[in-house]
């Protein structure tokens, strides 16, 4: 058995994360301002591929294969009858109000000066870590830890969800009626 230095192990991941972290973020850009949305849809697939990458990277690999399953198999297949059912491939594009697009952009600015003052004021845990001794990537122990401490969140999230594709399948019913 070959024995890889640590550094080189340090190397090697930090060349990984880096490569994961610029896919994830130039698909995350492609999804945001790809026209076309199936396109952004296929961006937003590769980027979800990316961040289970990054929980590889963590040593998670049931959080990374739940993602997967989750995010860009379910969720993914969600926005797609969405997408479809919306119809928004038509050329038609509507043209916001100039005082909307400037309420998008001062949000939007709004949002970047919270998000970097909290990251400016973040300090980080410095002292010990206490260690229980119980393996968190057990399924067993996952599963009591959803269904017990963290049940009402979880059915809010599917009562989100469902609440959601009733809303688009309305959505689309009510285009159809006027034309």
């Amino acid at each position: 058995m070959i024995h890889i230095p640590d550094f080189a192990h340090a190397t090697t991941v930090q060349i990984i994360f880096c490569f994961l972290a610029f896919i994830t973020v130039i698909t995350a850009f492609l999804t945001i301002f790809s026209r076309n949305p199936i396109h952004s849809a296929i961006y937003l697939v590769i980027c979800f591929f990316s961040i289970a990458g990054h929980y590889l990277l963590l040593n998670s690999q049931f959080l990374a294969i739940v993602h997967l399953i989750v995010y860009s198999g379910a969720i993914m297949i969600l926005f797609l009858f969405t997408i479809m059912l919306m119809n928004l491939n038509e050329q038609k594009e509507v043209h916001r109000p100039r005082i909307t697009r400037l309420g998008a952009i001062v949000s939007f600015c709004l949002i970047c000066v919270v998000l970097i003052a909290i990251f400016i004021n973040s300090k980080p845990i410095v002292g010990e870590y206490d260690s229980t001794g119980e393996d968190f990537q057990s399924i067993k122990v996952l599963g009591k830890i959803l269904l017990n401490e963290y049940m009402v969140p979880f059915e809010f999230a599917s009562i989100l969800l469902l609440v959601a594709m009733i809303g688009t399948v309305l959505l689309s019913k009510k285009e159809k009626l006027n034309k």
